[in-house]
């Protein structure tokens, strides 16, 4: 299993619309998040920036990664939820939300 954590930012107009899909969301896309073995998977709010964190329990995340993107369920979702969000302007290249890097883990 591998921990990952990333982050961007939540347009200040988009904070309850976004907050309200989440509440609700498509059966279909956790399904497909599950399907792409990702577990635990929580998003944070804190002062206009999302948080989020999943624990990964596949052998070929690169794989497991392209098959949610081809999702037409999940294209759908994150094409409601693009324009919420707005990506750190330190993010690597190809990515949306910005990668961090765990520096510190305890259980």
């Amino acid at each position: 299993m591998k921990r990952y954590g990333s982050v961007i930012r939540i347009r200040p107009e988009a904070v309850e619309r976004y907050r309200e899909y989440h509440r609700n969301a498509w059966p279909e896309v956790l399904d497909m998040i599950r399907q792409c073995n990702i577990r635990n998977y929580t998003i944070f709010m804190k002062d206009g920036y999302l948080f989020g964190y999943f624990e990964y329990h596949g052998s070929d995340y690169k794989a497991d990664m392209a098959k949610m993107a081809a999702d037409p369920k999940t294209q759908e979702w994150w094409a409601i939820m693009m324009p919420m969000q707005q990506p750190l302007d330190t993010r690597a290249e190809g990515e949306w939300w910005a990668e961090m890097v765990e520096v510190f883990h305890t259980d």
